[in-house]
């Protein structure tokens, strides 16, 4: 419990002190953010400090690594045990994940201010990022083993436990290749997800805070019924489960930090840099704890705004007609006369249901299977 706690409180102080820095670094440097010209209400965030992700990223690794050498330095000087102080490939993996989806989105929004347009890389360009980064965190997930000669994922598909659904049933080569199809899938949405929701000031930001502290309680739950502590039927069988718990509080501290910054009137905006390395952390959880269709009602807001996309675009191309004014759904509200700190406020009330939910589910199924 004190390590996660810790690398969420490292986390969040490096976000709090280091985000107005980093702000006016790039005020002083005009890395400005470009706002669309039918965005009417936003041309007041035009120039603003954008590739605010940049310390989300920052704090979360600090925070996770940081508390790993804290740990080692209290086991040396001979004070109790706090928990496991040893690096995992599960919370490499994640790290990795959020390290080259950010990457990737960095790239697009330096690219958007250099150009001064809307639109940074292409959709190709970022397909191939994203595909590159999941192809080498699926490839290790499944083929490299612990010590214990566990591979921290699984190619059955899971929900809140790993399904009767395998994806290795012709075989394992068969099995590989549609699990980095499926990992693709995961990665590709729920960052893009997260990228879609970034459009009012804190509402990606406090919702991923939310989930990644759902992720943290699964975590430190699964660790705690885990199958070699609590061998048994309704035990978990996750590798490094509370490694992930770390890696999550500290992505949930690091973002509740820089929601300090970040809400309403914004000083800094994360960006695709923030939203699509939080998008894809998030899958890369939702992979290692084998909870990866949980993840929909978890980042329930997310689905809800990439889904108001999809209908717009099939609506207008198969029709010609419009459902809502404008997508994603969030500047449908904007258009009716809805101020935005209460979109914000309201759709963040819609996550923290999808939270609930999911997590309530987690809960029963354990409960249930006693």
């Amino acid at each position: 419990m004190i390590n996660v706690m810790l690398a969420g409180g490292i986390a969040m102080a490096l976000t709090l002190t280091c985000t107005p820095l980093f702000a006016k670094y790039l005020v002083r440097h005009r890395f400005g953010q470009f706002i669309r010209d039918d965005l009417i209400h936003h041309q007041v965030k035009r120039g603003k400090p954008t590739m605010g992700g940049t310390v989300i990223i920052a704090a979360g690794i600090v925070g996770y690594f940081g508390t790993h050498a804290i740990l080692r330095l209290l086991d040396r000087s001979g004070m109790p045990q706090v928990g496991h102080s040893q690096i995992s490939l599960s919370a490499l993996l994640v790290l990795f994940l959020l390290a080259a989806l950010g990457l990737v989105g960095f790239l697009d929004d330096y690219t958007k201010i250099r150009k001064e347009r809307s639109l940074g890389l292409t959709s190709g360009q970022k397909l191939i990022g994203q595909s590159l980064a999941t192809v080498i965190f699926a490839l290790a997930a499944l083929l490299v083993q612990d010590d214990q000669g566990r591979s921290p994922a699984s190619t059955a598909v899971s929900f809140i436990r790993d399904t009767n659904l395998d994806l290795a049933f012709a075989g394992p080569a068969l099995g590989l290749a549609l699990f980095i199809l499926w990992s693709n899938i995961l990665i590709a949405g729920a960052s893009n997800g997260v990228n879609l929701t970034d459009g009012l000031d804190g509402l990606a930001v406090g919702a991923s805070t939310m989930v990644f502290g759902a992720y943290t309680v699964i975590g430190m739950w699964q660790y705690n019924q885990n199958c070699e502590a609590m061998p048994g039927p309704n035990c978990y069988p996750i590798a490094a489960a509370l490694d992930l718990a770390m890696v999550s509080a500290a992505l949930a501290g690091a973002c509740f930090g820089f929601l300090w910054w970040n809400t309403s009137p914004a000083q800094i905006i994360m960006g695709d840099t923030g939203s699509l390395s939080l998008g894809a952390a998030m899958a890369g959880l939702a992979i290692l704890t084998h909870t990866q269709l949980l993840l929909i009602l978890l980042g329930g807001l997310f689905v809800i705004v990439t889904t108001s996309v999809i209908i717009q675009v099939i609506s207008f191309k198969t029709t010609g007609k419009r459902v809502f004014r404008m997508t994603p759904l969030h500047h449908h509200f904007e258009l009716l006369g809805w101020a935005e700190v209460t979109i914000v406020a309201r759709f963040w009330i819609i996550a923290g249901i999808g939270v609930a939910i999911g997590l309530s589910l987690f809960y029963g199924q354990w409960v249930a299977n006693l």
